[in-house]
């Protein structure tokens, strides 16, 4: 009878698969339809996404470029890049989605890049057979199954570097994520006095406005517009110690919509009303002088 034996020599990859054992997380796995009345927004995560288009066609929009998909597309978007998926017309699309955390993709000269663009026709065997048993495994949640796909996970990363011409390499979400707080805490200190809201900070950091919230706090122990609102209260202090503007014009200068919701964002702050305040550093100023 015919027979074949292969002998593997562990260290002699020349694949490298090491570069595959990172500190990584495997975030979630999904399977969706979207058609042309599904809406499509530009959000960002601070993880890496994989996605896989099973069948059908549409669009993807990746910061200021948009490209046609279809069935047995692989995007491979890196974290913290804005991107949609969308349908136009009659077309309808399904795709699987793998939400990665702590690892990133390179070309071969470990340069990072934002995103890539890759068809697996003639491998859609082996990719999808890996995906959908990942799916089954996440959905039956039998024994084991947690191992079972990262161990799976494992399996796609060094498939996709062999095919997609690529490499992986850790990735901290915590340098880019202070890097975008600093922007944010800067922003506030500079335009307090405008109407600013989550979506404002959203748009200019292009984060999802609830991760926005909780990189925030994370960063400066407490959310951007409480930020915003000790700010204000901040320079509505130094007016009403500094000059004999009235309630209303400080409370328009600082950035509130109206002299009674400052008055009492004020007071929730101080523990006292701008008047009161004005008149206790009139007399404590007073004081001082008179020693």
């Amino acid at each position: 009878m015919p027979y074949q034996r292969f002998k593997l020599n562990s260290g002699n990859d020349s694949g490298n698969s090491d570069s595959t054992r990172l500190t990584s997380e495997l975030l979630y796995i999904t399977q969706s339809y979207y058609d042309h009345d599904w809406p499509s927004v530009m959000h960002t995560h601070n993880f890496t996404e994989l996605f896989y288009v099973l069948n059908g066609k549409g669009y993807f929009t990746i910061e200021d470029n948009s490209f046609s998909v279809k069935e047995d597309d692989l995007i491979i978007i890196n974290p913290n890049v804005a991107h949609t998926e969308r349908c136009t017309g009659s077309d309808s699309m399904e795709y699987i989605v793998i939400g990665l955390n702590g690892l990133q993709f390179c070309d071969k000269d470990k340069t990072r890049y934002d995103y890539s663009f890759h068809n697996y026709s003639d491998h859609k065997h082996e990719v999808v057979f890996i995906l959908k048993t990942m799916l089954q495994e996440a959905h039956k949640k039998e024994s084991n199954f947690q191992g079972i796909c990262k161990n799976l996970l494992e399996i796609l990363l060094l498939y996709l570097q062999r095919t997609a011409n690529a490499t992986v390499s850790s990735y901290s979400a915590s340098k880019k994520t202070s890097r975008e707080c600093r922007f944010i805490e800067q922003y506030i200190d500079n335009h307090f006095s405008e109407d600013i809201s989550l979506e404002t900070l959203s748009s200019l950091t292009y984060m999802n406005k609830y991760y926005l919230v909780h990189a925030f706090k994370n960063y400066k122990g407490i959310s951007p517009i409480n930020y915003l609102i000790t700010k204000r209260i901040q320079e509505a202090k130094v007016l009403l110690e500094t000059t004999n503007f009235s309630i209303a014009k400080i409370a328009q200068h600082v950035g509130f919509s109206s002299q009674s919701y400052f008055s009492q964002t004020f007071r929730k702050e101080t523990q006292m009303t701008p008047i009161q305040y004005k008149k206790q550093y009139e007399r404590l100023s007073a004081s001082a002088e008179g020693k």
